[in-house]
């Protein structure tokens, strides 16, 4: 519990700093330091790889893990109009993802396989969360599928180089089916979603939609025997200052034959409450 407590203080202190961001203070230079940022990240990926961009129309046969969300969930006031826009950036997106090879020792990057999410390439305005904040942007929905492929590759043996976790807990579970904290938030390119192919063998997506669900698989050519079960622990809601602050733990546990083998801790999840939690477990 005491790990926890830190945890929290440290995320408060973190938000309540009294330096603000140097793009805050003088936001005029904030292009000039994007483009500065997304360059360097570009040049990393380049320096780092490989990372994978083959598709393959050809799917392989073995069904590694497959998972499914909704494409129609309300979300605070948001205009019903952004769920259509989304299905859009969603329709673009799975074609550069959809049958997508990450052969052994190869990585993905959801920002390297996707590329910038433009108006010139079809991309429109859809809903965003932004600082828990349900807001209009190009590419809005994206984030949907960043979450179902980060819940997949946890079902999967591959390593995780990249990911982190929405920073806001913006509203009440709504008939939540996976663990708090368990997506992953992108923003191009400087918040990504990476893996690495840790195994001797070839992954492959497999990722489309249906009236009402994105729907995807990971496959391969060869049949593991290892399965996943995640899960939670130390959920709870703690206020500090009159901030509240979610936090919980993923844990993974590998099985084989349904003999588990393996117990781990996947993250630590910690984020800012914006709306009124029926009960708070701790007061710092």
């Amino acid at each position: 519990m005491d790990a926890i407590r830190t945890t929290i203080r440290n995320k408060h202190a973190l938000e309540h700093g009294t330096r603000r961001a140097f793009t805050l203070r003088f936001p005029f230079f904030l292009p000039v330091v994007l483009f500065a940022k997304r360059l360097i990240r570009n040049l990393h990926v380049l320096a780092t790889g490989p990372f994978s961009k083959k598709i393959y129309s050809d799917f392989f046969p073995n069904v590694v893990t497959r998972h499914s969300s909704p494409l129609f969930r309300k979300l605070g006031d948001s205009d019903p109009h952004l769920h259509e826009g989304k299905i859009q950036n969603l329709t673009i997106a799975l074609k550069k993802l959809d049958g997508l090879i990450i052969p052994p020792g190869c990585k993905f990057s959801f920002w390297h396989a996707l590329g910038n999410p433009t108006k010139k390439k079809g991309y429109t305005t859809g809903m965003l969360l932004s600082d828990g904040k349900v807001v209009e942007g190009i590419g809005g929905g994206l984030c949907q599928l960043s979450n179902l492929l980060y819940w997949m590759f946890l079902h999967t043996p591959v390593r995780t180089i990249e990911r982190k976790h929405h920073s806001r807990d913006a509203f009440p579970d709504n008939r939540r089916t996976i663990p708090f904290g368990s997506g992953a938030t992108v923003f191009y390119n400087l918040i990504d979603l990476k893996i690495h192919n840790t195994t001797p063998y070839p992954l492959q997506l497999h990722l489309w939609l249906t009236e009402n669900q994105l729907k995807g698989q990971t496959l391969s050519t060869h049949q593991f025997k290892e399965k996943y079960h995640l899960y939670e622990k130390n959920s709870l809601f703690a206020e500090i200052k009159n901030t509240v602050y979610r936090y919980n733990e993923l844990w993974r546990d590998t099985l084989v034959h349904g003999e588990k083998i393996k117990e781990e801790k996947i993250t630590t999840n910690c984020a800012k409450v914006l709306y009124t939690p029926n009960n708070v477990d701790i007061a710092l």
